[in-house]
């Protein structure tokens, strides 16, 4: 027999060579990111490296993070039940206080049933698996969070994206493709992380009626912050009634971890049957557990907290387009506000390294925001999110520092 001839390229002596060129690659075009620390109890001022500084980088909108009778709460539940849930739900990771926090989501979004997942990005790609697979369509915003998409992408459906909020686009997109597929989800933020604008929930139910289309909505950063009670997305659109998925997370205004998908007792059944991501997880810990059960009562005992909330935003945006009007000759090519109906406050910069200049000069001057780039956003942005917590000598102090970089 012929001896096996050598190859012509040799393999590569080192498979894992690739990553460095990538994260150079990554340093030279300004995408590189670290973590930065924060010292101590959250709350809308915080320490870091030493130094108190006001913190718009953070998702607390009703200021509950280091609140102390979620504190307590969560010792209590960690004294009777332990750190962990130890396992699956279904198999011994249920507590009674699991179905309470389902009870009581359910009743805050005026829904029959609720499921609670250990986070959020889990929720929503195990409910999307389990709605969709191979012979189905997904309809997904431009602009949705990373878990829509990659739920989506995992869920083995067609995935075709319409423009951001762009309900023409939406419309003939199901017109052109509905009648293909055995059944049809349309995906959509409630209100976008990155943006703060807020999805149009009626038109998107309307045309989910007319094509016989599923809709769902990510309410991560809308519950604890829109409508009447802080419901959510729904609520503020007078929306409650109407058929749909509702998926949230209990990681930003419920100050604790997790995430939840609301809707009619035959869905919520059908997911705890059928999603891989609830099914095959340990469950949520009973300290975080019994922290967004108290987040939820604090919602409901105290609706100021919502309400304050609200008057910092429009507080807020008056500053700061007044301040962005007054330095319009310097900052036209570099700065603009993004529209916003949310806690979310974003102004577009031109470019990473511009992004990352003015975050490390507004930290210099006590501010903490987010700068955030591609590939997260399409343009970088200085990130901001106001919480109920905040006082008007903390946003003022934001808002001189923009000045002073600007």
């Amino acid at each position: 027999m012929p001896s096996n001839p050598m190859p012509a390229n040799p393999m590569p002596s080192f498979p894992y060579g690739w990553i460095i060129k990538s994260l150079d690659s990554i340093h030279r075009a300004k995408w590189y990111r670290q973590v930065q620390s924060i010292e101590g109890m959250a709350g809308p001022v915080v320490e870091m490296s030493g130094r108190q500084v006001v913190n718009l980088a953070s998702n607390d909108y009703l200021g509950l993070a280091g609140d102390v009778r979620l504190i307590e709460r969560a010792i209590a539940a960690t004294k009777t039940y332990g750190t962990g849930a130890t396992g699956s739900r279904l198999l011994s990771g249920h507590r009674e206080l699991h179905r309470a926090l389902e009870v009581a989501i359910a009743q805050l979004k005026h829904t029959e049933d609720a499921i609670v997942f250990s986070s959020g990005y889990l929720a929503n790609v195990g409910t999307i698996a389990a709605l969709v697979s191979d012979r189905d369509l997904i309809l997904s915003d431009q602009y949705n969070h990373s878990s829509l998409r990659n739920g989506a992408m995992l869920s083995g459906a067609t995935v075709m994206t319409y423009g951001h909020n762009n309900m023409a686009d939406l419309s003939k997109q199901l017109s052109e493709y509905r009648s293909a597929y055995r059944r049809c989800l349309i995906l959509t933020d409630a209100v976008f992380g990155m943006d703060g604008d807020v999805c149009l929930l009626p038109e998107i139910l309307a045309l989910g009626d007319r094509f016989e289309a599923m809709v769902m909505i990510d309410e991560a950063h809308s519950a604890g912050v829109l409508g009447q009670t802080g419901a959510g997305c729904a609520e503020h659109f007078g929306s409650q009634d109407k058929a749909m998925v509702q998926m949230g997370t209990l990681s930003k205004a419920f100050a604790s971890l997790g995430g939840y998908v609301a809707g009619s007792a035959e869905l919520i059944d059908f997911l705890r049957n059928r999603a891989p991501s609830w099914i095959y997880t340990t469950g949520l810990s009973p300290a975080d557990t019994a922290a967004a059960l108290g987040a939820i009562a604090v919602l409901k005992a105290e609706p100021e907290r919502l309400t304050q909330l609200h008057h910092n935003i429009q507080y807020f945006l008056k500053r700061l387009d007044c301040l962005v009007c007054n330095t319009a000759d310097k900052t036209r090519k570099e700065v603009s506000r993004l529209p916003t109906d949310s806690a979310i406050v974003c102004l577009q910069v031109k470019d990473a390294a511009t992004v990352l200049r003015l975050g490390g000069e507004l930290k210099k001057r006590g501010v903490f925001v987010s700068a955030v780039r591609p590939p997260t956003v399409p343009v970088s942005r200085l990130r901001m999110s106001l919480m109920a917590t905040h006082t008007r000598e903390h946003l003022d102090r934001c808002v001189d520092a923009l000045l002073a970089v600007l």
